[in-house]
């Protein structure tokens, strides 16, 4: 039951546009928040690892869950956990919208990741079984990051004006009427598939995921702040948690992540690349958004104004990255990604775009090209050349690697910031205590360019074509050599 009944051109533009607005919900969700991160932090007395957290707690859970979404949905249904997704996302944003205070706002965020969990990868995966041609997959996933264009131009726009004129609360009641009119939609138009061979759950994989990634954003977050007697231990626990998951997963028959499909130089540069490109995502986000309101003393819509220019750029590149991909392949979006990301980084790190206004905007727009062009090849290269039936994991791969790398990004970001900064205010340290990261941030752009350019070669695409024939079942192999 793995391929969908064959839809109609209209039907599968529905499918298509219905996907989307889970994903515009997850995204847009992300984006608000930052724009309300100063509100949130004068409102709940907030310290900066506080803030920190609303954003990790967030992406971290969703993070450790997606491959575990991902194999389920292939084993039952992915129309019956996207609509699982939804409903538990927008409980999630209702309860987020109560919180009475910090603690409560970072649990009810963790339960807003599980239903977004069930989103994403699975969307991405009933995309990719509906659009069965290359060409016209390649342009629906360009769609699809066009979507995250959107999310980031209506982010800062729609937060700023809720948070000035209703409160910062009120970012979590727009979730409200999307979440449910994409499960009335779901519920009508789009059709049940499933993997044809179920995939066994693996819970010890599972767990180690949870406390690799757990313990990891613990200690970067906390280094600032704790002593070395607290963090290192959560180091170390993370160390011993990825050996495991290298040890044990290899030998299992079903493993939650199978680390065959890294033996594809595409898929294993696709996951870099998704790494740096969302960590330097969510470090210029938290950068920007403290920088606008807590250092020039720009007000939530008034920010959001300012970052219009790289959330414009990153929508109307976004389908033009599809459409390239589509007709020439994933190497000149990578190209364009990691040369426009690595220049707005200099231009900060360097020349300190952020105290002037023409090259803030410069720097903006840069990086707005950059992510916009990046987002595409990734799920393309992520999810063409494996077999259909484990799409949805491969497809959970690439999404958690976009919020690991937005985690990371943030916890990252947010500690070097909190180390420069010290106890000094805002005002007076944040241009030099930002530097850091900002050479971050362009190293994030490096890595894009170099990985892009290595993992898209002749050499790159054998490697995945005999991943491809490792990875498909034994009787899928037989039935393809008796029509050679």
């Amino acid at each position: 039951m793995d391929r969908m009944p064959e839809l109609s051109h209209r039907r599968r533009l529905l499918v298509l546009a219905i996907c989307c607005m889970s994903l515009l919900i997850v995204s847009l969700d992300n984006t608000v928040l930052n724009v309300a991160l100063p509100s949130m932090e004068r409102d709940l007395d907030a310290s900066l690892s506080g803030l920190q957290w609303t954003i990790d707690a967030y992406t971290l859970v969703l993070a450790s869950l997606l491959m575990l979404a991902g194999s389920t949905a292939d084993r039952i249904g992915r129309k019956r956990v996207f609509m699982a997704g939804l409903v538990v996302f927008t409980i999630g944003s209702v309860l987020c919208s109560l919180a009475p205070d910090l603690h409560w706002l970072v649990a009810f965020r963790m339960v807003q990741a599980v239903g977004g969990s069930m989103l994403n990868p699975v969307a991405m995966s009933i995309i990719t079984n509906t659009f069965t041609d290359p060409r016209e997959r390649a342009r629906a996933i360009g769609v699809w990051g066009a979507v995250v264009g959107i999310s980031m131009a209506a982010g800062p726009l729609v937060g700023g004006l809720l948070v000035e004129s209703v409160g910062w609360r009120s970012i979590f009641w727009i979730n409200l009427p999307v979440g449910l009119a994409a499960l009335l939609l779901t519920l009508r138009f789009v059709p049940e598939s499933r993997a044809p061979k179920a995939r066994r759950p693996d819970p010890v994989g599972q767990l180690l995921v949870i406390v690799l990634f757990g313990s990891l954003t613990y200690a970067i977050i906390e280094a600032p702040h704790a002593s070395a007697a607290v963090v290192l231990p959560f180091g170390a626990v993370a160390l011993a948690a990825l050996l495991g998951l290298l040890g044990y997963e290899p030998r299992r028959a079903e493993p939650l992540i199978d680390l065959r499909f890294f033996h594809s130089a595409p898929f294993s540069g696709a996951t870099v690349i998704a790494v740096s490109a969302f960590a330097a995502l969510g470090g210029f986000l938290f950068l920007s958004t403290l920088y606008l309101q807590n250092v020039r003393g720009l007000n939530a819509l008034e920010a959001g104004l300012w970052m219009l220019p790289m959330a414009f750029m990153t929508f109307a590149c976004a389908p033009l990255s599809g459409r390239l991909v589509g007709s020439r392949g994933p190497r000149l979006p990578l190209l364009v990604a990691g040369c426009a990301m690595t220049v707005s980084g200099v231009l900060f790190a360097v020349f300190e775009a952020e105290t002037r206004d023409v090259t803030l905007v410069i720097g903006y727009v840069l990086f707005g090209i950059g992510f916009g062009f990046v987002n595409a090849p990734i799920t393309n290269t992520a999810v063409s050349g494996m077999p259909r039936a484990q799409s949805g994991v491969a497809a959970a791969v690439a999404s958690t690697s976009r919020q690991l790398g937005q985690t990371l990004g943030v916890a990252v970001i947010g500690a070097v910031l909190a180390a420069g900064v010290g106890s000094s205010s805002y005002a007076d340290s944040f241009v030099s205590a930002a530097r850091p990261g900002w050479w971050i941030l362009t190293g994030c752009g490096l890595a894009v360019l170099a990985v892009g350019a290595l993992t898209t070669g002749h050499w790159a695409r054998r490697t995945a074509e005999r991943t491809a024939e490792r990875l498909q079942s034994p009787e899928l192999r037989e039935t393809t050599d008796v029509r050679r």
